[in-house]
């Protein structure tokens, strides 16, 4: 059984940073595209944050995000990362990664994997 396990978040202050890493287990994908989701309230849809090629190559990070959250990946440890600085109340959310087979997507119904979710707080 597939599984993509998160972890990192927690609480912290308006400006401040934290890291997120979200490891795979049961099955390898390292060859996937992986991607960082986030759902600002229950009922709401998750929204793209970015994603980040099987290679690394290429890159994609929602306009709200670009220039303060960096994705990384460490295919030998199948293990993907979002750094995130500068933080803002409004970043406040629970962020979910995702595993896709295809290309890097913002569109989150085409992602095959998900991960549990961990709680990011930003404090204003």
């Amino acid at each position: 059984q597939v599984q993509l396990v998160e972890s990192g978040g927690g609480l912290v202050q308006t400006g401040g940073s934290l890291g997120l890493s979200c490891a795979a287990s049961g099955r390898r994908l390292s060859s996937y595209t992986k991607a960082w989701f986030r759902r600002r309230a229950p009922g709401k849809e998750r929204e793209f944050v970015a994603a980040i090629s099987w290679a690394g190559g290429r890159t994609n990070y929602a306009g709200s995000v670009k220039g303060r959250f960096t994705i990384s990946r460490d295919n030998a440890k199948d293990t993907v990362y979002l750094q995130m600085d500068s933080l803002k109340p409004e970043d406040t959310a629970v962020y979910y990664c995702a595993a896709d087979a295809g290309l890097v997507e913002t569109n989150p119904s085409l992602y095959d994997y998900w991960g549990q979710g961990t709680q990011v707080t930003v404090s204003s």
